[in-house]
């Protein structure tokens, strides 16, 4: 494949000066690595990832829920105005071929959901760690990972095995 890798990343939306400082980190070494980062567009999470892509020279797409493009965070570099709210969350995990969760509460663990229904691999960064009550068809796919070095390092060699 002659595209470069796209990983989304997903989180919290609402402002968060630790995890906004490991979505920074995440997304400098995503563009390093060079990788499109796919997010929601927003503040928080996604926010601070697209601040460390374009900081480090590389592409944002960002997909915001509403109809206008000016809604989006000042680092995304092209942005998507999906219309759908919420829905607009699978979106941005299908346009990914693996999923950063950087910590998140319900609306991180629902991305995390479409994920894994749509067979992308997720790498959980202080997130959701999903456990089934009962064995699954296809139940793993979510990896956990202790820092934004190997949560990049993880989701790009997962989304290369998945070429």
């Amino acid at each position: 494949m002659n595209r470069p890798t796209q990983i989304a990343v997903i989180g919290k939306g609402t402002p968060d000066d630790e995890l906004g400082l490991v979505a920074e980190e995440v997304g400098r070494r995503l563009a390093e690595a060079g990788a499109v980062v796919i997010c929601g567009g927003l503040g928080g999470v996604m926010e601070g990832v697209a601040r460390g892509a374009s900081a480090a020279g590389g592409t944002v797409i960002g997909i915001v829920p509403s109809e206008d493009p000016v809604t989006a965070n000042l680092w995304c570099t092209h942005v998507i105005a999906a219309g759908t709210g919420s829905a607009r969350n699978l979106a941005v995990v299908s346009s990914g071929e693996a999923v950063i969760a950087i910590g998140g509460e319900w609306g991180t663990l629902s991305e995390i959901a479409y994920a894994r229904q749509a067979g992308r691999p997720v790498v959980a960064l202080a997130s959701w760690r999903v456990t089934p009550a009962t064995a699954i068809t296809n139940g793993e796919g979510i990896e956990p990972a202790d820092d934004p070095a190997s949560a990049v390092e993880l989701a790009i060699a997962l989304a290369a095995a998945a070429r």
